[in-house]
């Protein structure tokens, strides 16, 4: 009678244990966060200088700030052009330390967009696409077009670069990697001639010094001769007048 008892305890032991087992609720889900930038470029390996110039000018985190704001409001989002490493190496040695610290601030703003693009959504991109960064004519802008191959390539006016891949695409946030560096046309475009000095007006012309002076010298010394000789015929005909009457 004890055998059967506590076989039938094992067994009942065995049954509750699934059951409790399937009501107790599982580990909560981690909730889904805005996007960190930085996070995302360090994953990718290769980014270290953009990391760097991000954090130098803050714009890593106005940038994941304003993530926070946008995430889960509906807001337009963002877009980050992500120089690699090697695209500033292949710079002009000492470009970036020829920039004040406002043109670095403007060199990060020109790889980011005020919108989230998806790579399909670049195919009805309305040029000229606003940046982050603006100067006194107005924000920078990039031209963005796409060719019979569905590539997308991204222009500056100074260099065009084709986008290589996604290192991530959800709402709010694109990043894509580029091997050049976008260098806005504000700061590195060609700039304009110096205009040519004009002749000044009051210059003298070969020997004008001489030649101004001359003329109205001779006037002065005509007029000096001629009242002399006026002077000279009033003294003789007064003497003449004055024979006559003695």
């Amino acid at each position: 009678m004890a055998g059967r008892i506590a076989v039938a305890a094992a067994f009942l032991a065995l049954a509750v244990v699934p059951a409790a087992l399937a009501q107790a609720p599982g580990p909560a889900a981690a909730p889904s966060g805005p996007p960190n930038v930085t996070a995302i470029l360090e994953k990718g390996g290769q980014y270290t200088t953009f990391i760097r110039l991000m954090k130098e000018t803050q714009q890593d985190t106005q940038l994941n700030s304003q993530l926070n704001s946008s995430f889960g409001n509906n807001g337009g989002g963002y877009t980050v052009f992500a120089p690699t490493d090697n695209a500033f190496n292949n710079l002009k040695p000492g470009t970036l330390n020829s920039l004040t610290q406002q043109q670095q601030v403007s060199l990060v703003q020109g790889h980011i967009l005020p919108s989230f693009y998806s790579m399909d959504s670049f195919q009805t991109a309305s040029n000229p696409v606003r940046t982050q960064a603006s100067g006194r004519d107005g924000p920078y802008t990039l031209n963005i077009t796409s060719d019979t191959n569905n590539q997308v390539n991204v222009s500056s006016g100074v260099v065009e670069v084709r986008i290589n891949n996604a290192l991530y695409s959800a709402k709010p946030l694109a990043v894509y990697s580029v091997d050049k560096v976008l260098l806005p046309m504000e700061l590195f475009g060609a700039k304009a001639p110096a205009a040519a000095p004009t002749a000044s007006e009051g210059k003298p012309k070969k020997g004008g010094s001489s030649d101004a002076s001359s003329p109205a010298g001779s006037e002065d010394s005509d007029t000096g001769a001629a009242s002399a000789r006026a002077v000279g015929w009033s003294v003789a005909g007064l003497a003449a007048v004055l024979g006559y009457l003695l």
